[in-house]
């Protein structure tokens, strides 16, 4: 069973967000919330904490991993970005958003579109969030916690430990959070593609 923590959605404990990020760099994979829905996370070296979130959410080859970023700062280091794709996403950031980019050789290649190779970046407006990368000082492994045959992604914190507690090793507990996961742009083309609506207002990129 999975440790249960509970954090403040505004102003999270140094003390509990500290031994959380100790816990994903010694492999574990993690229920977080997002400033969308509930969300999984791991270490982004962690090969077997990947494969847990495969099995979990029982993804395919072509599923496209995100990396969770503070900032802006780390879109060099893992993706491809032209000057006009770097404004359109510092105008976008932090949000909703997932935005789909071309990888660069830093990002694994067990994490990539297998035809693409492209990666998802995604830079979240959320105090636990923020607090969890700050702390990390590295980008996180994520993915949205939406269990196979779900409508919609997991908001309850409750309600993960109820049907998946045993298959994590922590749980945050920030609060409900939405139905809706984030939106996901497509940048790694000639022109921005919405790949799905979500919280995310995808106006500015139709």
């Amino acid at each position: 069973m999975s440790q249960y923590f509970y954090v403040h959605p505004d102003n999270p404990q140094a003390r509990l967000i500290k031994q959380a990020v100790g816990m994903i760099q010694a492999g574990a994979v993690i229920a977080y919330p997002t400033d969308s829905a509930y969300a999984l996370g791991c270490h982004i070296g962690d090969k077997a904490a990947m494969e847990r979130i495969v099995r979990l959410r029982e993804l395919d080859e072509r599923h496209n991993f995100t990396l969770l970023c503070r900032d802006l700062s780390d879109i060099a280091t893992y993706a491809k970005v032209d000057n006009a794709t770097y404004r359109l996403l510092k105008t976008h950031t932090p949000g909703a958003y997932t935005f789909i980019l071309a990888a660069t050789s830093e990002v694994p290649k067990r994490l990539l579109h297998p035809k693409r190779k492209t990666i998802g970046i995604r830079v979240p407006e959320h105090a636990i969030s923020q607090a969890l990368l700050a702390e990390l000082g590295e980008p996180l492994l994520t993915s949205t916690l939406q269990l196979p045959g779900d409508e919609y992604p997991m908001n309850d914190p409750e309600e993960v430990r109820e049907r998946v507690g045993s298959r994590l090793d922590l749980i945050i507990d920030g609060g409900f959070g939405t139905l809706e996961p984030t939106t996901v742009v497509d940048l790694s083309g000639d022109s921005p593609v919405v790949l799905r609506q979500g919280r995310g207002d995808p106006a500015p990129f139709l």
